[in-house]
């Protein structure tokens, strides 16, 4: 079983892309999928956290997790402000919203860095004036994790929203995909 959490502020999309992820587990094949938030004061700017869980077997458990295996984090200062990586277990992924490489990071964790936010400016992608990063930084996870493909996450997103709004956030994740910086 893959146990995801997203670390983000309200509106930038976490919940959403754990939505996504869950349903790109579903078009690779998955019996278990499952996602869900976990927020306090629902308004813009606030913390969320968002969780996702993907299996080969149905998913019956239904609580917060603990222990992820990957952690996305939307926001740099969220790896320190919100305790992202507590309970990420030894072998487990970081996936980082910055424009620096893996390299800069000394977090004695496997990495990934993707600019999501300029991916999501240069295609558009913002509400209310804020760049929506969900569909970019969701890129990244094809990068390592290899059960799920780029063409499950862009499938995912298209599912979700039909038409043009689709096809650009697709864009968006496909570019996320090929700017993704590894350092296991």
């Amino acid at each position: 079983m893959y146990e995801i959490r997203f670390h983000g502020r309200g509106g930038q999309g976490a919940v959403t892309a754990a939505a996504l992820l869950s349903r790109a587990g579903f078009f690779a094949g998955k019996k278990g999928v499952q996602a869900f938030p976990l927020f306090g004061a629902e308004r813009r700017g606030a913390p969320v956290k968002a969780f996702a869980r993907i299996d080969d077997r149905e998913i019956v458990m239904a609580s917060q997790i603990y222990e992820p295996d990957y952690v996305f984090v939307f926001e740099e200062w969220l790896i320190e402000g919100s305790n992202a990586l507590e309970g990420l277990k030894k072998d487990g992924w970081i996936v980082i919203n910055t424009k620096k490489s893996p390299g800069e990071f000394d977090l004695g964790h496997k990495i990934a860095t993707t600019d999501a936010t300029g991916i999501a400016l240069s295609n558009g992608l913002k509400v209310a004036g804020f760049p929506v990063i969900n569909s970019s930084i969701l890129g990244a996870f094809p990068r390592i994790c290899n059960d799920i493909k780029l063409e499950h996450v862009t499938q995912a997103i298209k599912n979700y929203w039909p038409g043009s709004i689709g096809e650009k956030n697709a864009l968006a994740c496909e570019q996320a995909f090929n700017a993704t910086e590894v350092k296991a």
